[in-house]
Order: structure tokens, then sequence, then C-alpha cells
């Protein structure tokens, strides 16, 4: 992106009928960063398809396409508390083909206008998602808060406790506080 050009983005709430292709967008961008081993080997997509249909009919949730000039470039699965001014950002995306152009700064800039009484906002990544930690610390303000791993997993995890030993619960968890 050129230094101090500014990139519109629109966010557009999806409907239902936008899901499935919604889903397979998200998985097409979050692939691009699993390398082998990363996963246990699964063959399944990341995030799962059962993960993405609990996120986009979580409470609250709100799944949201991320526009340039009206084409659809990304996405966002937004859950907000509106009493305890806390927002969690559950899934967020640039399809691939418009990397490295400013929108998810830009995107995340909507999110943020969208929800101005939220007060800390909450997301989590895998270890492995270094260009996603990049982008929550050093462009968006997140601060790493807690690391998530067999020795410290994450309670709200399926199958937390039970003793298993995968790449997958190795997770950072961040917050942003807005003034």
């Amino acid at each position: 992106m050129t230094a101090g050009a500014a990139i519109a983005v629109e966010l557009v709430e999806a409907q239902p009928a936008d899901l499935d292709a919604f889903a397979r967008r998200v998985q097409a961008a979050f692939a691009l960063a699993v390398t082998p081993g990363a996963a246990s080997g699964t063959a399944e997509p990341i995030p799962s398809d059962e993960d993405l249909r609990e996120s986009f009919a979580a409470p609250g949730a709100e799944v949201l396409h991320v526009l340039v000039d009206g084409e659809r470039v990304g996405g966002a699965v937004v859950s907000v508390d509106r009493e305890a001014e806390r927002g969690s950002l559950d899934f967020f995306f640039v399809d691939p083909a418009h990397h490295g152009r400013g929108i998810g700064r830009a995107a995340w800039r909507a999110v943020e206008r969208r929800y101005p009484r939220t007060r800390m906002w909450e997301t989590m990544t895998p270890h492995f998602e270094v260009r996603n930690i990049h982008f929550y610390v050093n462009v968006c303000g997140f601060h790493a808060v807690e690391f998530f791993h067999p020795g410290h997993p994450d309670p709200h995890a399926p199958g937390a406790g039970a003793g298993q030993d995968h790449d997958d619960d190795l997770m950072f968890r961040f917050e942003k506080r807005m003034a």
C-alpha cells in the first residue's frame, strides 16, 4: 500500500444465503498460513465447518462482508456485549488476492467505528499465524495477554482438559482496550 493512501471499506451484514460462500472464503484465507504439521495432519479445513457454523449462530454475532468499491474482499464475525462494552473478533480475513493493500487495517478501523461503545476487544489466533500476530499487535494495537498450550489450556475450548496434545491448543489471546 502506498503511504498515505486511504482505502475506503464498507461493512455489510451477510445474509443467511451468503454464509456457505463466506465460510469457504474464510477457509481459503486461513489455508495460506497452515503449514505441514500445524494442524495435526487433519484433512478438515481450518477453521472447521462446525466452528464457523457455531460462530455464525452465536448470540449477538454479526457476520460482516468487507467491501471495497462494492466488491467483497474480506469479512469478519463479530460478537458484541453492549452492556459489558466488550467485543469479540471471532473471525477476520482479507481474501488472499487483496493482501498487502491496507484493506485489513481499514476494515479493522471500520469495525471499531461500527461499535464505538465497545471498550475492550478480544481475539485469538493460532501460534503459527505469524502474519495475524503481526497484524493484531503492530497494526491494530492489540496486546498478547495469554498463551494457551497443553499445560495451560483454553478453558472455553472444546474438549478442554481432556488431556489432548495438539498444535491447535497453541493459541494466543489478544486484547485491545479502547481509549
